[in-house]
């Protein structure tokens, strides 16, 4: 057994012996130190290590948003019954250092990563790919404060020896600079425990992988839009498929094969319609690309909309052959081209490919996780996936600017001139359409049988159709979203005139939460209803990257804690304004 796993066992013995200690010291008396180094609020903390969550609650009662990373399972639930306030206030998170793999998987830059007594207890030989770890979860120009103490080692508690130098010796080989340096006695009054604590600062200079990005777009070798392609469609998972991706050791991030594909079909067929050239070869007779076989041939065609290329979609005969067909085209060209061929600037591919295990195609086929890693997965860096995730917005428009540019090359060798309109039309990403009719529909069955539908905002019981509108909880203007989970009944004239386009605050979130869970319970996951619990689970997977690690069939609560976290995403990185009821 590991000595991190000794470690979080000894925690989950001793919890109820502990947490009195811990609650009994005033967090501004210890981290006195480190006050006037914190940004203004509103931001973001990562507590790690939270144990009770004393911690914690001080940072949330300065204003900031809060995420307490704990392993053990003991320590979470003596949060709870110290304070249940603070428990729901603060996002909990279960994982454990040195892979801090779920918290790294929500996509999160923090403006302060606090380590408070926690980074003696990691092994040594750990303490590398942790730091690694928490430099990626600090924001640039954030701050990654850290407390040690000084003691006894103690094998049976974990205890190994650490000092400031360390801490020193690993934020100058990542750039950090070392903000502050200070020691203290120990607040509980023990003799032979002191502390050393230090604040260090990541440049406020970007992210790393822009440069890298940049290469790719603009610099590295193109005969085709193949690698403006892949880059798109990568740009297209992060930022509305996250959940779906996963782990691949410290540096990687495992996409699949088939989500990529997914996108790819839905960037290039309206290209391919609109006869838009996609490489410097002269084709006669239109566009003619390796991965337009019959089954996206068919798509072109309308024989499968567009639109009905979405995760979780299923579909049946003919029609099933023609989209797994299609897929597995556009997949094999992925592989077989922008990722073979998409370098870094001194060589080497920078999306490798990790094979999967094939399905046979049934006579139903559902574009769901199982069947969409079946075709492998692409290995996107840790800094590229995360830039990607936070600066999307950013990176999308320069990567179809510069596709335009070569289309337009392209039609010049072919002596065309290509229409303007016609470009933006086919270059525009398509969107799921802004359809609530499922859950409508639901709710207004729900309302003819006597079954009451309530505004999940402010509780009112809606009585009739023309008191209903159904809301898209994360705002459809800042994240086009029609999944499921984030559809749910609303008071017509609070949803048009008050919340509007706002995203609604952790605490409004937190007081709804009873109603929210209880329509999705009633509305979706109720067997035989209108809309299959496989799709509303299907959807929130694929949607949410807090649910990326949980296993087996999720239930309400876990795609309640997940929506809760994608909410604190969408507040951090795009700041839509805040509603609070």
């Amino acid at each position: 057994m590991s000595s991190i796993q000794n470690t979080i066992q000894w925690y989950d013995a001793h919890a109820g012996d502990l947490a009195p200690l811990y609650e009994a010291l005033r967090p501004d008396a210890v981290h006195g130190w480190l006050a006037d180094l914190l940004p203004a609020a509103p931001g973001l903390v990562i507590d790690i290590g939270a144990g009770t969550g004393r911690d914690a609650a001080w940072f949330a009662s300065k204003g900031f948003e809060v995420m307490a990373v704990e392993p053990s399972a003991a320590m979470q639930a003596e949060a709870g019954r110290v304070d249940i306030e603070r428990k729901t206030k603060i996002k909990w998170v279960t994982d454990r250092l040195p892979s801090l793999s779920a918290t790294l998987a929500l996509g999160l830059a923090a403006d302060v990563v606090f380590l408070g007594a926690v980074w003696m207890h990691l092994p040594p030989d750990d303490r590398p790919r942790a730091f690694r770890k928490l430099v990626s979860l600090t924001k640039s120009g954030g701050l990654i404060a850290i407390s040690i103490r000084n003691g006894a080692p103690d094998d049976v508690r974990g205890f190994h020896p650490a000092s400031v130098d360390e801490l020193e010796r690993l934020a100058r080989g990542h750039g950090l600079a070392v903000v502050r340096v200070a020691h203290a006695k120990d607040a509980l009054g023990r003799d032979d425990v002191s502390w050393d604590c230090i604040a260090m600062r990541p440049p406020d200079d970007g992210t790393d992988a822009l440069p890298l990005l940049r290469h790719i777009v603009l610099n590295d070798d193109k005969t085709s839009s193949y690698k403006l392609g892949l880059l798109r469609s990568l740009c297209r998972a992060a930022d509305g498929s996250a959940g779906m991706a996963r782990e691949s050791g410290d540096d990687h991030v495992a996409v699949p094969l088939g989500l990529v594909a997914l996108n790819w079909l839905r960037l290039y067929l309206p290209l391919i319609k609109s006869d838009l050239p996609q490489s410097a070869i002269n084709r006669s007779g239109g566009v003619s690309l390796g991965f337009v076989g019959d089954g996206a041939a068919a798509i072109v065609a309308g024989i499968v909309p567009l639109i009905d290329l979405r995760i979780g979609a299923s579909f049946s005969g003919v029609t099933a052959n023609a989209v797994h067909s299609a897929l597995y085209g556009a997949a094999r060209t992925i592989r077989k081209n922008p990722a073979t061929y998409t370098s870094y600037p001194k060589g080497g591919p920078i999306f490798p490919f990790e094979p999967g295990v094939r399905r046979a195609v049934s006579e139903v086929l559902t574009l769901d996780a199982q069947y969409l890693d079946s075709f492998g997965w692409l290995l996107v860096p840790r800094d590229v996936w995360r830039a990607l995730q936070r600066f999307g917005a950013w990176v999308e428009p320069s990567v179809v600017a510069e596709w335009i540019r070569l289309m337009k090359g392209y039609a010049g060798r072919q002596d065309r001139v290509l229409d303007d309109g016609k470009i933006a039309a086919a270059t525009v990403w398509s969107d799921p359409v802004r359809d609530v009719a499922v859950s409508r529909n639901i709710a207004l069955t729900m309302m003819e049988n006597g079954d009451p539908v309530h505004c999940v905002w402010s509780g009112r019981r809606l009585v009739d159709k023309d008191m209903l509108d159904i809301d898209h909880c994360f705002p459809w203007s800042a994240w086009p979203c029609g999944d499921l989970w984030n559809l749910m009944p609303a008071e017509r004239k609070i949803n048009q005139s008050t919340k509007k386009d706002k995203l609604p605050s952790a605490d409004l979130l937190r007081r709804s939460h009873n109603r929210v869970v209880g329509w999705w319970e009633r509305a979706y996951l109720a067997p035989g209803g209108i809309a299959t619990p496989s799709r509303f689970r299907s959807e929130a997977r694929a949607s949410l990257p807090a649910l990326a690690g949980e296993e087996g069939e999720l239930g309400s609560e876990e795609v309640f804690a997940g929506m809760r976290f994608q909410r604190l995403r969408l507040w951090r990185d795009q700041q839509i304004p805040e509603w609070d009821g």
